[in-house]
């Protein structure tokens, strides 16, 4: 994430340090409302006898998307308005999380008889809120993180057709009116077909748009990610600001993002207001993309997960119960369960350390990394991540391959060249690690946290920690054991259940070979050629909006 220190002089000289008024609110103006706006907070008091708790509400700042001052139509009213909107954390009776809830303040200022006087002063304060609302979201321990400009441009995408096919609903009950409380400047386009958005992202002008948001599942994110790397102008594309709302069944990266962010976890609309608040707070972070080349010579990029066996059956079989939403990944993981399979093939992996735990030099240069992506394609791997393996000892080094270089052969390709990847059809070098099992019952690779809104796969993962998280559980699991593993994923518990058949690895490349025979491979949920295929993480390459 980009960062500068905090200038001493942050705060404008001319900016008093509390601003105080007493209005009417626009919703009851019987009573008068003392407010006062520090740096931090709006404090809203009623003026009353009661005591003082009773009536007084404080709003952080770090919770508010935007405030505005306006005049109602009727000419002959002098008073002016200003709204703040705010979507602070708070727990509703029957839901054990907290989740964001809508909050709006509106005071209404009729001192003076003159309009223009009164909209000066309102507009004064929604001014004065916007400000410190910006200031306190980008400083974090006297850091400043990179956000989006005010007024932002955003182009949308929704796909109407993704998950239950309530994406354009969702974004007309809520979204929408997110959108215009933060005075972010938008365009919605409303996809028609599969790679339609790839299509369009490959010719958009992008100087026109601050950020690109998909509202939608991890499909059509994948889309557009691989036409941003397709266009001439990758290494300026690939640094567009992405966003993401959950509209689709997995929503993999908005339950990533979310989780990120150090909220409890939350599903359905409550995730959607939470992406929503995220997006309008406008915070930019680096994220992890990661490069694939398939057998016919294609070449991907992923931001999710790479899956084979298990896992990748489960997503495409349960296509058919799309209606239920995410709720088609458990009856599909039921219904596989019911008929476990075995596959048959080869996985090798790059590891992302010697068993080294990183220091702080080791995470300072992991932060220079992420702020310069083209400079992690050549950087050696050491002092890097810990080795969290469950069973690391049953592997076997490969031989070293004389005459070869490390770099992928596939330099033409567009996006950044590969530093670790030899052609498919070439040895792997000494360094990979070969798995001496060759029956699976799924492979596993992941970018973020989560798998989807349920799944948190690997709690441990970052936007941008430079490595790809695999997993692979080997044959001769039982259903229940197998069974109990997903369930506990649903907390990322998995990995303390201490399943002799789970291996997890921190990678920065792998290499999978898949038996003869049909089979399924999904790179973000999508299916993809069945047949050799290897990756190789690329740190902090993408741009995501992540509040």
């Amino acid at each position: 994430m980009d960062e500068k220190r905090a200038e001493p002089d942050f705060l404008p000289v001319s900016t008093p340090a509390t601003l105080y008024g007493e209005f009417t609110q626009n919703s009851n103006r019987r009573g008068r409302w003392a407010v006062n706006l520090t740096e931090k907070d709006l404090v809203v008091q009623r003026i009353a006898s009661a005591p003082v708790g009773r009536n007084k509400v404080v709003l952080s700042l770090r919770d508010c998307v935007g405030c505005r001052a306006y005049r109602e139509d009727d000419k002959a009213d002098p008073s002016a308005y200003f709204a703040a909107y705010f979507y602070p954390l708070r727990k509703r009776r029957w839901m054990t999380s907290p989740s964001r809830q809508r909050v709006e303040q509106c005071f209404r200022l009729a001192a003076l008889q003159d309009s223009h006087a009164n909209l000066e002063e309102a507009e004064k304060w929604a001014r004065a809120v916007r400000e410190r609302s910006a200031r306190q979201q980008r400083l974090r321990d006297d850091v400043l993180l990179n956000s989006l400009p005010h007024p932002c441009r955003i182009l949308l995408f929704v796909n109407p057709q993704s998950g239950k096919g309530q994406a354009l609903t969702l974004y007309n009950s809520h979204i929408q009116r997110m959108l215009n409380e933060a005075g972010v400047i938008h365009k919605l386009i409303i996809t028609e077909r599969q790679n339609h958005a790839r299509e369009l992202v490959k010719d958009v002008d992008l100087s026109q748009w601050d950020a690109l948001v998909i509202m939608s599942g991890d499909g059509l994110l994948h889309e557009v990610i691989n036409g941003l790397l397709e266009r001439p102008d990758w290494e300026e594309a690939v640094r567009t600001p992405l966003g993401i709302l959950p509209g689709g069944s997995g929503n993999a990266l908005a339950a990533s993002v979310h989780y990120y962010s150090g909220v409890s976890q939350v599903r359905g609309e409550e995730l959607l207001v939470s992406c929503g608040f995220l997006l309008c707070r406008g915070l930019v972070s680096h994220m992890d993309l990661v490069s694939l080349h398939l057998s016919s010579g294609q070449r991907l990029f992923s931001f999710l997960s790479l899956a084979w066996g298990f896992v990748a059956d489960v997503d495409v079989e349960s296509e058919k119960y799309r209606h239920a939403g995410a709720a088609r990944f458990t009856v599909g993981t039921l219904v596989r369960l019911a008929s476990l399979r075995i596959y048959k093939g080869k996985l090798a992996y790059l590891p992302a350390s010697r068993g080294r735990h990183m220091d702080k030099r080791g995470e300072r240069r992991e932060a220079a990394c992420c702020r310069n992506p083209a400079s992690c394609l050549t950087q050696t791997l050491e002092d890097d991540f810990p080795n969290n393996t469950c069973h690391s000892n049953n592997s076997l080094k490969l031989r070293r391959s004389e005459g070869r270089s490390p770099r992928s052969a596939a330099k033409a390709l567009p996006g950044p060249p590969d530093a670790l990847l030899p052609p498919l059809d070439q040895p792997l070098p000494s360094d990979w690690v070969l798995v001496p099992e060759e029956e699976f019952v799924l492979m596993l690779a992941m970018h973020q946290s989560h798998l989807a809104e349920d799944l948190l796969a690997a709690p441990n993962a970052r936007l941008a920690d430079g490595v790809i998280h695999l997993f692979y559980v080997t044959a001769g699991i039982s259903r229940s054991a197998l069974l109990r593993l997903f369930l506990a994923m649903e907390k990322g518990a998995h990995l303390d259940t201490n399943c002799q058949h789970l291996v997890h690895e921190k990678v920065r490349a792998l290499r999978l070979e898949p038996g003869a025979g049909k089979g399924i491979i999904t790179v973000d949920g999508e299916v993809v050629e069945y047949g050799p295929i290897q990756a190789e993480v690329h740190a902090g390459l993408g741009r995501v909006i992540s509040g």
